[in-house]
């Protein structure tokens, strides 16, 4: 079986801890745990010869192509022969309806992608739609050698999963920055498309910090670099890498109206990458960092409604009254201009950024506040309740909501309404609601902001209605469901 599923994150409802004082939850460090990164450095492989010989290589990437290829596995994911894995409606689109005939046949039962070795005793990064569920999972190396693998942990928020292999002395690639790398640049993908072992392909980063909305997990974060690299089913975990064969993200999405390379594919940058291997090799789990606000890109509209010049950036529309921002001292109408010293211009940066620290990290935010800009630290905080609570009832919802501007409010001649800006699988993602759809009243009660929205719906049980507007649509719709 050949399957690409296409994965990967976007919600930032980035909250707060309850309780200062219940901050430490998570267990007590390792004093010998070393990272990935520093397994690598201390593996003894001296590349200093490597990157003289690249850089006078001229224009062909034989090198990096040499270096990187014995670092990526074939990964075969075995399946129960009477489960048909469920994929998202929006599979249905990207891959046609005889691919989606042919995934859920009874006997189609292994998956074909690829993995990339991190370390040289055996550890493995790949993509969690390529385990996930899996009954049995086979690692090939470069060279034939094949091996029962261990899935060590999963993060569906990243799409990211880290496998083990009983082996020494493997063939790994070294990490990369993925900050480094600019538009512009060239990149390589190796994989195994179509079960074609070790193939390399090339192509230039066309754009970093792409949200293409894929994911279903109400947590999830995109911040795609977009290539115009060939990569096709087969082609899930394995390796985007440098001019130098270093890692700089591990390739993920295509974008394709057939299934197959149509001119540009996503890989997860390997600075999310790192932070995921890590946590997952030391916690068994991501422990994801929350802000605790709710925000939107800027653009002139906003600007003009706040007075000032700045058209870029993240703009702060609420906060958690126990998020770390609040606590802070971040403000409504704050705009969030950097994080963490990085240049923040969309909220999926900042999500990006957030992905890559943990609870107790602090992140120095830079905003503009009536017109002047302000430095304040911020003390990341882990997932709480609160922040549990409504993000469930968002999952079984299936959607992400947002608050409406004043500017929205004023052109639709409306006082209040929440926009659904995402749809996922859930309770309304059956009626045939679509995204930018205004939710005005819930069971014939006004709403005019996602609070009062969310209260409504809260612990209720048995038939809904929901009423409101399309923009730019006459008349009202109405949808109905069942909690």
């Amino acid at each position: 079986m050949k399957w690409f599923p296409i994965l990967c994150l976007s919600l930032l409802f980035l909250i707060a801890c309850k309780d200062q004082g219940k901050r430490e939850i998570l267990p007590a460090l390792n004093a010998g745990f070393s990272s990935f990164e520093e397994r690598q450095k201390n593996s003894g492989r001296d590349e200093t010869a490597v990157y003289t010989q690249t850089a006078a290589s001229g224009i062909h990437y034989r090198l990096a192509a040499r270096r990187a290829t014995p670092g990526v596995v074939h990964i075969k994911s075995v399946y129960p022969v009477n489960e048909q894995r469920q994929l998202p409606d929006f599979f249905r689109d990207f891959f046609g309806e005889d691919f989606w005939r042919e995934y859920n046949s009874p006997q189609m039962r292994m998956g074909s992608a690829s993995g990339v070795i991190i370390s040289d005793d055996g550890y493995i990064a790949t993509n969690n739609h390529v385990v996930a569920d899996a009954q049995s999972i086979e690692v090939v190396l470069y060279d034939q050698r094949s091996y029962q693998a261990k899935t060590i942990g999963v993060d569906p928020a990243t799409d990211l999963a880290l496998l083990k292999i009983e082996e020494k002395n493997l063939n790994f690639i070294e990490f990369g920055n993925s900050d480094s790398i600019e538009v512009g640049d060239v990149v390589l993908a190796v994989g195994n498309p179509f079960n074609l072992a070790s193939t390399v392909t090339a192509g230039i980063v066309s754009a970093k910090a792409r949200n293409i909305n894929i994911i279903s997990d109400q947590a999830a974060i995109e911040s795609f670099i977009q290539t115009d690299a060939a990569v096709n089913p087969g082609n899930s975990g394995g390796a985007l890498v440098d001019v130098y064969g270093r890692l700089v993200g591990i390739n993920t999405a295509i974008a394709t109206p057939t299934g197959t390379y149509a001119g540009y594919s996503f890989a997860i940058p390997v600075e999310i990458v790192k932070k995921t291997m890590d946590d997952l090799l030391r916690f068994g789990k991501v422990v994801h960092a929350y802000l605790g606000v709710f925000i939107s890109d800027m653009n002139g509209e906003k600007a003009k409604l706040l007075g000032i010049r700045q058209t870029t950036g993240v703009l702060v529309d609420s906060l958690q009254s126990l998020g770390a921002a609040k606590r802070a001292g971040v403000q409504k109408n704050d705009v969030i201009i950097e994080a963490g010293r990085r240049s923040v211009g969309t909220s999926t940066q900042l999500r990006e950024i957030i992905a890559r620290h943990g609870p107790g990290e602090t992140l120095e935010l830079r905003v503009i506040r009536n017109g002047e800009e302000k430095i304040i630290p911020v003390t990341l905080l882990p997932e709480t309740e609160t922040r549990q609570s409504e993000a469930a009832l968002l999952k079984v919802l299936g959607i992400e909501i947002e608050n409406l501007s004043p500017q929205e409010r004023r052109n639709l001649n409306i006082e209040g309404g929440v926009k659904i800006s995402r749809i996922t699988k859930g309770a309304l993602s059956g009626t045939g609601i679509k995204t930018g759809f205004i939710v005005l009243r819930v069971n014939g009660k006004s709403v005019n902001n996602r609070n009062e929205f969310l209260d409504e719906l809260r612990d209720k049980q048995g038939g809904m209605m929901i009423e409101g507007i399309y923009p730019g649509s006459p008349g009202l719709f109405y949808y109905a469901f069942g909690l």
